[in-house]
């Protein structure tokens, strides 16, 4: 499976073998060396996920295995050059809030009372590790964001 993209020429070979939980595949490429390496490759590949995209894929076909491997190549990509710091513990507290149609008088309840409440949104007051618990739990924010000093 051959793709060109100007300069950047990517070969993908497969080759298949079978496990206990199915069938996996790994992916030579050459003319590549290592992982996506700069921003014009990264556009290259992005380019034929999109073509991929534009066709019916079978799953399990060449084609389907081919825009998987090239999706963890991309994901690798931009975890290394684009990374996305979580947010401020009070902004997803806050989002959470606004995208669940929660109000913040449940969030009074959540917290224990208004004034907590108050005192946490404002900055005064820090969340303890009880709080924390509760808002991954009740609102479903990742403890990551949550724990954050600030």
């Amino acid at each position: 499976m051959i793709f060109d993209k100007g300069k950047n020429k990517f070969n993908f070979f497969y080759k298949k073998f079978a496990t206990k939980s199915g069938t996996l595949y790994l992916c030579y490429m050459l003319n590549l060396r290592s992982l996506i390496k700069n921003d014009e490759q990264y556009e290259a590949v992005l380019s034929r996920i999109y073509e991929l995209l534009q066709t019916s894929l079978k799953e399990g076909s060449d084609d389907d295995n081919e825009i998987q491997l090239l999706t963890l190549l991309v994901q690798d990509y931009e975890k290394k050059h684009y990374p996305i710091e979580p947010p401020h513990p009070i902004e997803a507290i806050k989002f959470r809030l606004e995208q669940s149609g929660i109000s913040e008088k449940d969030l009074n309840i959540i917290l224990g009372s208004r004034s907590r409440k108050s005192e946490i949104l404002s900055g005064k007051r820090k969340l303890s590790l009880n709080m924390i618990r509760v808002l991954h739990e009740k609102l479903n924010i990742p403890a990551q964001s949550l724990i954050l000093a600030y």
